[in-house]
């Protein structure tokens, strides 16, 4: 029931059983009357590309298309949608997303690997002109349009909708050996609930005569082909590696990692099923639970002997590292994946924001929070490993020529088997490993739950718990091959190739689309909507020239010079690069097919079809207690 009205007055209270009145189209909510009840609920006209905005004082905002629609307004009633409980569950989530498994063991590796602390300045300058405007980026766009991956695309450029079916596809890879990294941390968690940790000795069944135990009260002499007793432990009963011969041959399933990953998808489940209410709970614990034990471990780290070696190690500057170009490239790629734009959680998570929520803030923070988690768990780990090379009587940089999680699950487990109260520093340690792995899993997964959600919403919005579980179970049988005797060479495959350079790609159109289709001017302006004020000439220089460069830097230079995979003592044949760089196409491809498809069913000649499909189709509508103001 609509009634037009003519009254310039301001919009008046609503009591109970009375209209709303405003310029514009009312519709009468039928179940109740529609409440605009806060001081001052007065509009004031602003200026923007938009057109006429209205600033409503309850915390939102009401926003008219570029589109002429002669003053007419339209308020229609929609259903709210979900929101954090407290802005502490967002920042959480983000910061539990963002800090994951790769910030103990990745940057630590990379930053002695490339100059110890010289390396710090090229991550510096790659975090400030590069990563955290990307990462900014996508927490203004989900906050503004409260939309998921696929269907922001409506109203920012249609014809890119197939980023976001892209990022669905790159979520459900990384799920598919992400979490059986965390099922690998789980069987070590199971196994350190004994009174003496079995990977310490070489008397246990799946020992081999190269096993040399230097930490035995024995004087024993370590030689070219002696192996550790925690090394034997990772790849014969954990891995299981030697009964695999490599990718040509997985062999069987290991049936105890299928029962630690059915386990953490149980969990992840009951996490992420009811929304971000639950999980911004969950992430309470999975978020700080991580800072408390590596407090811990740094403590214990500095009080080791020989811990001041691997100190020095990590941090001794090699300056002439900066005039090679690999050392920019890592750096730049560091920073990327460790702040993690391009999966589609940052626009999920930030979509569930209230309106005026400083993003601006958020990302500052939570990004800082991440880099500075990278620096000192490099501390966490190098304590360790000068402990480790005064205890062998060996250089650093031979206990820390492990890369990957064998830094975490061979060299560091087997450091902290020989500490006193090992069983204790295990077990936590562990458990940080699982936690760091699970709110990052939580993000992931709901990247692809909201982004199909919100695209499908008249199909699954009341049958969350149904979609949920039906995608906890793909991700599992897609993570069978990752749980066979060879299913780490599987992992390491998918880790370099299905998810880098897609992902880098992704972002980089991304940053195209929003800065030129959609419009930098315009993009501002929506973020002044929200937060007051209109983004310096730094950010709007970063997202239109300087972070697309950045990605396009690091996308050459990967695609210029793929790396050559080796696992173990398994050099990965060539058919294999073929093979990631399949598997990594797989999921871009869905961009240049969709846009081939908006091009097909827009009605019009070529240029009118290119331009209906760079304007935005429908106008974002600014939620305001229990009604929406949409442009007609």
């Amino acid at each position: 029931e609509t009634e037009p009205l003519t009254s310039k007055k301001d919009v008046s209270d609503c009591n109970e059983g009375e209209d709303c009145k405003e310029n514009g189209l009312l519709v009468r909510n039928p179940k109740s009357a529609l409440r605009l009840v806060e001081d001052g609920n007065k509009v004031h006209p602003s200026q923007g590309d938009k057109g006429e905005a209205a600033q409503i004082s309850n915390g939102y905002s009401g926003v008219q298309s570029s589109v002429p629609c002669n003053g007419v307004g339209e308020l229609m009633e929609l259903e709210d949608r979900e929101t954090w409980s407290k802005k502490i569950d967002f920042l959480l989530s983000v910061i539990g997303y963002a800090v994951d498994l790769g910030n103990v063991w990745r940057f630590p590796y990379i930053c002695y690997q490339n100059g110890g602390g010289a390396f710090l300045i090229p991550y510096t300058i790659m975090a400030i002109f590069g990563g955290i405007p990307l990462f900014y980026m996508e927490l203004a766009l989900g906050q503004y349009h409260r939309n998921g991956c696929i269907s922001i695309w409506r109203k920012i450029c249609p014809i890119f909708k197939g980023i976001g079916f892209a990022i669905c596809i790159i979520d459900l890879y990384v799920a598919s050996y992400y979490n059986t990294i965390m099922a690998w941390a789980f069987y070590y968690l199971v196994s350190s609930f004994t009174a003496e940790l079995p990977w310490t000795s070489c008397t246990n069944v799946w020992n081999t005569g190269n096993c040399t135990n230097y930490f035995s009260k024995d004087n024993v002499s370590w030689s070219l082909h002696s192996i550790s007793p925690a090394e034997e432990f990772y790849t014969r009963q954990v891995l299981q590696v030697h009964r695999s011969d490599g990718l040509d041959d997985l062999g069987g399933i290991s049936w105890q990692l299928t029962l630690c990953l059915l386990l953490i998808f149980t969990i992840v489940y009951f996490s992420i099923w009811k929304g971000v209410k639950t999980s911004g709970k969950v992430v309470w614990v999975t978020a700080t639970f991580p800072y408390i034990i590596l407090s811990v471990l740094l403590v214990r780290g500095a009080t080791l002997p020989g811990a001041w070696r691997g100190v020095l190690y990590y941090l001794k500057p090699d300056w002439q590292k900066l005039l090679a170009t690999e050392v920019w490239v890592d750096a730049a790629a560091q920073i990327f994946f460790s702040l993690g734009p391009g999966f589609g959680v940052l626009l999920a998570y930030a979509s569930y924001n209230k309106f005026h929520n400083n993003c601006y803030q958020d990302a500052l923070v939570t990004s800082t929070v991440n880099c500075m988690t990278s620096f000192v768990s490099g501390f966490v780990i190098f304590t360790v490993l000068g402990y480790m090379a005064e205890m062998r009587n060996e250089d650093v940089s031979e206990v820390a020529k492990d890369a990957g999680p064998s830094l975490l699950f061979i060299t560091y487990a087997e450091a902290i088997a020989n500490m006193p109260a090992s069983t204790f520093f295990a077990i936590i340690f562990f458990l940080m490993l699982l936690t760091l792995g699970l709110d990052s899993t939580f993000a992931g997964l709901e990247g692809v739950i909201t982004g199909v959600l919100d695209e499908f919403p008249h199909v699954w919005s009341k049958r969350r718990e149904l979609f949920v579980l039906g995608l906890i179970i793909v991700c599992f049988l897609g993570s069978l091959a990752t749980l066979t005797f060879g299913g780490a060479y599987v992992v390491k495959l998918f880790e370099e190739y299905a998810t880098g350079p897609a992902v880098l790609t992704v972002v980089f159109l991304e940053a195209v689309a929003v800065a030129w289709f959609y419009g930098i001017t315009q993009f501002c302006n929506d973020v002044k909507e929200m937060l007051g004020f209109t983004p310096g000439w730094y950010w709007r220089v970063c997202w239109v020239a300087i972070s697309p460069i950045f990605l396009l830097f690091v996308t050459c230079s990967f695609l210029s010079n793929p790396p050559e995979l080796r696992l173990f003592d398994y050099s990965y044949p060539y058919w294999t690069t073929v093979v990631g760089y399949c598997i990594g196409t797989s999921s871009i491809i869905c961009i240049p097919i969709y846009m081939v498809y908006r091009l097909i069913i827009t009605p019009g000649t070529l240029k009118e079809r290119i331009l209906k499909s760079i304007t935005p189709e429908t106008a974002t509508e600014i939620p305001f207690g229990d009604i929406r103001m949409n442009a007609v």
